[in-house]
């Protein structure tokens, strides 16, 4: 017997990808629905590829909907499987736990959600394949579900559909944990995994995977997103192949720009960096977070004037890519091109004071308390109270060293500039 299936998982469904409209000149439009549309290119690709089933491994939706538009539009998408005959197989997740969701709508005859209470078995005669799976029926499920899944079905080409950390996954609450080894014990054919948001690979024949999930959300959630589709004949994986689903890709961007005279200089490097960022994938939109660093001559002028330098940056991007790509962040941490150990270590009034400001930098946190608190009292005053999560926040300690980095950095570069360095 021949046959297709997909493996996705974590839709998170109309999720706001976490709170992106905060920022200026954040693409809107095609943040709002971004998750929609990658369930729609999942919906699409099941069909274009004639697979016998869809299988969801958990968070099929963000939380709670915010009103039935989320269910309406899934009932159409599922509707479109329905009427290609082509079945979904659904276990719930911490976010979409059974406990959490409070509105619902009649599933299309092709859904099956899979029990939340004890592990469920369904058969497919026609196929010749078995999906077992449970879902969650709280948020925190925190004992070993597939410890109690059953043995494979004799005859069969055996799925286990589960929403799980394994042993534990960076970045993701220890959920349904288990081990590799309690999984390979039930002789399945396929692991179909979820929770994790990054593809990953644990095991080869039998296959244990995560999918990741099919759109990123945030900056954390980088690189291509989307499902796995598995080949199936005579009761033997044949291929299993990701495929992309995003339509809003995010990247990292970390631009060196040691050297670098003029910061015109440095806004071509970015430049540059982003269009090749671009370039790595067809179509689609990509979102940047940028990080600008290296020791140059520029660092000075960045320095005094970060704002100007910033949307210089936005608009030579902008002037590249056109509107397909939004640098969600920018941070300037370059320094000055000059040997700081031995400027430190001079025997006159500038070496004293950069010794004090090292000395404030990795000062404990009594320390900086007291420093806001008596010597920086009047500065604090003035400070707006407000200004968002990049003001200016002096009861932080950690933001204090980083301010008495920036302080030293452009003091060395004025100090340059005027010739005092000589």
């Amino acid at each position: 017997m021949t046959f297709k299936f997909i493996h996705s998982a974590d839709i998170h469904l109309d999720s706001p990808l976490c709170g992106l409209d905060r920022y200026e000149g954040a693409p809107a439009a095609e943040i709002r629905v971004a998750t929609r549309e990658a369930f729609t290119n999942l919906v699409r690709l099941a069909i274009d590829e004639n697979v016998s089933f869809v299988l969801i491994s958990g968070d099929l939706y963000d939380g709670d909907w915010k009103d039935y538009n989320t269910g309406l539009f899934l009932s159409k998408q599922l509707s479109e499987l329905r009427a290609a005959g082509i079945r979904v197989f659904i276990v719930a997740g911490n976010h979409d736990a059974e406990s959490r969701i409070s509105r619902s709508l009649r599933m299309p005859e092709n859904v099956k959600i899979l029990s939340t209470t004890t592990p469920e078995t369904v058969i497919l005669e026609d196929i010749g394949a078995a999906v077992h799976g449970q879902g969650f029926p709280v948020g925190a499920v925190t004992k070993d579900l597939a410890s109690t899944y059953p043995d494979a079905a004799k005859g069969f080409f055996n799925i286990g559909l589960l929403h799980t950390s394994i042993t534990g996954r960076e970045g993701h609450e220890n959920y349904a944990p288990c081990s590799l080894e309690t999984l390979l014990s039930k002789s399945y054919d396929y692991w179909a995994l979820g929770h994790v948001h990054k593809r990953e690979v644990l095991h080869e024949n039998p296959w244990v995977v995560f999918p990741g999930n099919i759109q990123g959300r945030y900056v954390r959630e980088t690189g291509p997103k989307g499902c796995t589709i598995v080949s199936v004949e005579d009761g033997i994986c044949r291929s299993v192949e990701h495929r992309d689903l995003h339509v809003i890709r995010w990247a990292r961007c970390e631009v060196d720009v040691s050297g670098s005279t003029h910061p015109e200089d440095v806004v071509d490097r970015v430049r540059v960096t982003v269009e090749e960022e671009f370039t790595k994938e067809s179509g689609g939109f990509l979102a940047a977070r940028i990080h600008i660093a290296g020791p140059c001559k520029a660092h000075g002028a960045l320095s005094e004037n970060p704002e100007k330098w910033i949307n210089e940056i936005r608009s030579a991007v902008t002037d590249a890519c056109g509107g397909s790509v939004w640098l969600e962040k920018i941070k300037i941490g370059t320094s000055t091109e000059v040997d700081l150990e031995q400027m430190i270590k001079r025997n006159d009034s500038l070496g004293d004071l950069l010794r004090y400001i090292e000395t404030l930098e990795s000062a404990d946190t009594q320390e900086l308390t007291r420093l806001v608190a008596d010597d920086l009292a009047d500065l604090k005053a003035k400070l707006p109270s407000e200004g968002g999560k990049d003001r200016i926040n002096l009861e932080s300690p950690e933001r204090v060293r980083e301010i008495l980095k920036d302080v030293k950095h452009v003091l060395i570069s004025r100090l340059i500039s005027t010739g005092i360095e000589k």
